[in-house]
C-alpha cells in the first residue's frame, strides 16, 4: 500500500527552535513526540539561507543554482557587488515532486505559503490539484489574524489565527479523502515576520521570561553596519538569548497545530500509513527585523552562509519504517526529499530531474551514511539580514565558504568546531585549495551565476 506523505515546512524556523533540538524557552511537546516517534536528523540543511530557493529545491530535487532561483523572489539588494540575476518564478518545465506523485496516483494538496511565482506559476500550475493559501507573497500580508488579504484563502471571522486556519483546511482534506493516497504539502507561513502571537500565549511567555530572569539579560547586541546599500544606515542586531515572548507564542501555537494534525490522521485511520516530515526552509531569523530568535551556538542565521543560516530541524516519522527515537548525523538537504518520497511511494526515480538529491530512506530506517561526500550552497546576493554574496561546500566534516566581496576563503572542521570559531584556511591551505577547486567545478557544472562589481560603489 502506498503511504500518504505529509510535508510540514515551517518558514524561518531555526535549528534550535524546538525543545527536542535544544531550546529551553520554547515549548513544543507535540513536535517533540513526533520526533521521538521517528528519526531526527541532527545535521540537516536547507539548500539556501533564504526561502524561495530552498522551496524550489524541495519541489525539484535540484540545488537553487541549477533551478536558477537563488534569491527570495522579490529580493534585489546591492553593495560592493551587484546581486546576480535570478528567475522570478519556478519554471513549469520542471517535473516537480507533486507532478510525479500525481502521475503515480496520489492526490496532491498544497496548503499555505508558496512564494515561487505569481499567476501562471502557482501551486496548481506545478502539479497540485488543490491550492489553499499559496500565492506570490512571501509572508502573510494581512498578518496572522483575519482578515488575511490572501487571494487564495477566503477570510474567516475577524481575529481567526492563520496557523489554526491552515491546519483546519489540511484536516478537512484528510477527512474528506477516501480512495487514494495523498501528498499534503503543508507550508505554514509561521514563524516568519510579522511576529504576532496569540495574546494569552504572549502573556504566558512574558511571565516565563520574568521567572527565568531573561528580561534582565542583554539579549540583543548591536553589531556592524549592514553591507548592502539599501540598509547602510542601520546596524546588524544579533539576538544571543531565546527570550522573545511573541516568537515563543508563535512556536507554541504551531506546535498545538502539529498535534491537531497528528490527531486528525489518527482519527481518519491513516496514522500508521503516513510519512510525516517536519522541517524548515532556512535558519532562524537572528540578526535583523527584530531578531526574534537565536541559533547559537551556531553562527548567524537566516540570510547568512554560516551554519546558523542553513542548518534546520528535520524529523521523519513513518510507523513501521522509521527508527523510533533514532538520531542520524549524516548531512542531508532539502533536495533529498523528492527522491525519498518517490522511493517511499514505490514510484520510479527520476534522476535527471532530482539530480542533486539522494533518497534518505536508508537513513530513516537506521543507516548512518548516504555515500555522498559533498553538499553545495550558492547565494550570490546580499540578504536583508546582513549576509553577503558567497558559495560554500561541505565535504565530509570540512566546510569551506567563499565570500565574493573580498575573495576570502574560510575553512572549518564541523566535527570539532560546529560553531565555526576556528578558521583553518591559513593552517591547512592544501585543504582550502582542494575544496575551493571542487566548489568552482561544481558552480561551472551547475551553471551558477556570479555577482558583478558595482560601478557605483
Amino acid at each position: 500500500m502506498q503511504p500518504n506523505i505529509v510535508l510540514i515546512l515551517i518558514d524561518d524556523m531555526g535549528w534550535r527552535d524546538l525543545a527536542c533540538t535544544g531550546s529551553d524557552f520554547y515549548e513544543t511537546p507535540h513536535i517533540d513526540r513526533l520526533a521521538a516517534a521517528g528519526t531526527v536528523f541532527t545535521q540537516a540543511y536547507a539548500t539556501c539561507p533564504v526561502c524561495s530557493p530552498s522551496r524550489a529545491s524541495i519541489l525539484t530535487g535540484k540545488y537553487p543554482a541549477s533551478v536558477g532561483i537563488t534569491e527570495w523572489i522579490g529580493g534585489n539588494n546591492h553593495g560592493r557587488l551587484i546581486g546576480a540575476p535570478y528567475r522570478r518564478k519556478l519554471s513549469t518545465g520542471e517535473v516537480t515532486v507533486a507532478k510525479a506523485l500525481r502521475a503515480g496516483g496520489y492526490r496532491t494538496w498544497h496548503v499555505g505559503k508558496w512564494h515561487l511565482g505569481g499567476p501562471g506559476s502557482y501551486p496548481e500550475d506545478h502539479g497540485f490539484e488543490v491550492n489553499i493559501g499559496g500565492y506570490e507573497a512571501g509572508w502573510p500580508e494581512g498578518g496572522y489574524f483575519a482578515p488575511y488579504q490572501n487571494p487564495k484563502l477566503p477570510d474567516g471571522p475577524p481575529g481567526e489565527c492563520l496557523t489554526d486556519r491552515l491546519t483546519d483546511e489540511a484536516i478537512s482534506l484528510i477527512k474528506g479523502n477516501r480512495d487514494r493516497p495523498f501528498f499534503l504539502n503543508l507550508w505554514h507561513y509561521t514563524v516568519h515576520t510579522p511576529i504576532q502571537g496569540k495574546p494569552d500565549l504572549v502573556a504566558k511567555y512574558e511571565a516565563k521570561a520574568r521567572k527565568l530572569g531573561l528580561d534582565r539579560l542583554e539579549t540583543l547586541k548591536k553589531g556592524e553596519p549592514f553591507p548592502c546599500l539599501e540598509k547602510r544606515d542601520r546596524n546588524i542586531v544579533r539576538r544571543v538569548v531565546q527570550s522573545d515572548p511573541a516568537y515563543a507564542a508563535m512556536v507554541e501555537n504551531l506546535d498545538e497545530n502539529v498535534g491537531r494534525l497528528m490527531r486528525a490522521l489518527g482519527e481518519a485511520g491513516q496514522a500508521d500509513n503516513t510519512i510525516v516530515v517536519f522541517t524548515s526552509d532556512n535558519g532562524g531569523l537572528a540578526t535583523a527585523e527584530g531578531s526574534p530568535t537565536t541559533n547559537l551556538p551556531l553562527r548567524e542565521g537566516k540570510g547568512w552562509m554560516e551554519e546558523g543560516g542553513t542548518r534546520v530541524p528535520l524529523m521523519v516519522s513513518w510507523p513501521g519504517q522509521a527508527k523510533a527515537g533514532g538520531k542520524c548525523a549524516a548531512p542531508v538537504t532539502g533536495a533529498d526529499l523528492f527522491p525519498s518520497f518517490l522511493e517511499a511511494a514505490g514510484l520510479p526515480l527520476l534522476p535527471a530531474q532530482h539530480k542533486d538529491g539522494m533518497s534518505i530512506l536508508p537513513l530513516v530506517r537506521g543507516g548512518d551514511r548516504l555515500g555522498r561526500e559533498e553538499i553545495f550552497w550558492h547565494y550570490p546576493h546580499y540578504s536583508n539580514q546582513g549576509g553577503t554574496p558567497g558559495s560554500s561546500i561541505r565535504a565530509g566534516d570540512l566546510k569551506l565558504i567563499e565570500f565574493f566581496e573580498t575573495g576570502k576563503l574560510e575553512l572549518y572542521d564541523l566535527a570539532t568546531d560546529p560553531e565555526e570559531n576556528r578558521d583553518l584556511a591559513s593552517a591547512d591551505p592544501a585543504a582550502a585549495r582542494r575544496l575551493h577547486g571542487m566548489l568552482k567545478d561544481w558552480r561551472k557544472s551547475a551553471g551558477a551565476v556570479l555577482p558583478e562589481p558595482n560601478p557605483e560603489f
